[in-house]
């Protein structure tokens, strides 16, 4: 097994992935059609509650943020599996005795459930602007991309959790330990800097919250800002940091 990184295997990866992906009607549905059915949800929780003088619509602001999590817990839970029927199945084991490197299949999983996380951030924020009367101050391709940068972390944090799963059960299982942390943390429930010393020191160290904080940014502001970007960078980087101990912790198979 080499350890190089093949653009033409991991676009063939890429292709591969896509392909089943197309066949599973249930996962397409959970991919496009679950955020934009919870975000309506949250849309009919809100529509008949007043808002006080002065202070922004409810939903606005917390449908804004729940776009960039909802495709985090949603990819996170469809890739965790994915790749643990991969292992489970013995084709992780024989596509790693071919040319494939861990990084090609990594990447090329990453890629094609990027584009399925594109596809589903242009789906819910078109759904939620038109049907719901989401309001936002910023640009919309800025609320797609950071939606799609968030989307990309919960498919790097899914296979790296795959890697500590013997059964879809216990990847479930896992949603809890990676994503509610994250949830109750990233300044959503409670302002960040209303958080105690500690939590917030925990939270500071969790990509989510950098995603939300970007969200707000967005939702605050008519132009890009440059905290919006460190922010992006921010999740972007532990994209990166969570392929790379993917890559690492990746085992054939499981016994």
């Amino acid at each position: 097994m080499t350890t190089a990184i093949s653009p033409r295997l991991t676009s063939a990866t890429a292709g591969r992935v896509l392909r089943q992906l197309r066949h599973d009607h249930r996962t397409v549905a959970m991919l496009l059609v679950l955020p934009s059915a919870l975000l309506g949800l949250l849309y009919l929780l809100w529509a008949d509650v007043p808002t006080p003088p002065g202070q922004p619509d409810t939903f606005d602001r917390v449908g804004l943020t729940m776009l960039g999590v909802f495709p985090f817990v949603v990819m996170f839970l469809v890739t965790s599996i994915a790749m643990l029927r991969e292992r489970t199945s013995g084709t992780l084991e024989r596509l790693l005795t071919t040319p494939l490197s861990r990084l090609d299949l990594l990447l090329g999983y990453g890629l094609a459930f990027g584009l399925a996380a594109a596809a589903q951030a242009v789906v819910t924020v078109a759904i939620a602007t038109t049907v719901y009367d989401l309001d936002v101050t910023g640009s919309l391709s800025l609320v797609v991309l950071i939606a799609v940068v968030d989307a990309a972390l919960g498919v790097a944090l899914g296979l790296l959790a795959s890697a500590f799963a013997r059964s879809e059960f216990q990847a479930v299982q896992l949603m809890p330990v990676v994503v509610l942390p994250q949830f109750f943390l990233c300044g959503l429930l409670v302002p960040r800097d209303q958080l105690a010393g500690w939590l917030q020191a925990v939270s500071d160290v969790l990509p989510l919250s950098y995603a939300v904080a970007a969200l707000q940014e967005v939702g605050a502001s008519a132009e890009a800002t440059g905290t919006m970007w460190v922010d992006v960078g921010v999740v972007a980087g532990a994209t990166l940091l969570a392929l790379g101990l993917a890559a690492a912790t990746l085992r054939r198979r499981t016994s």
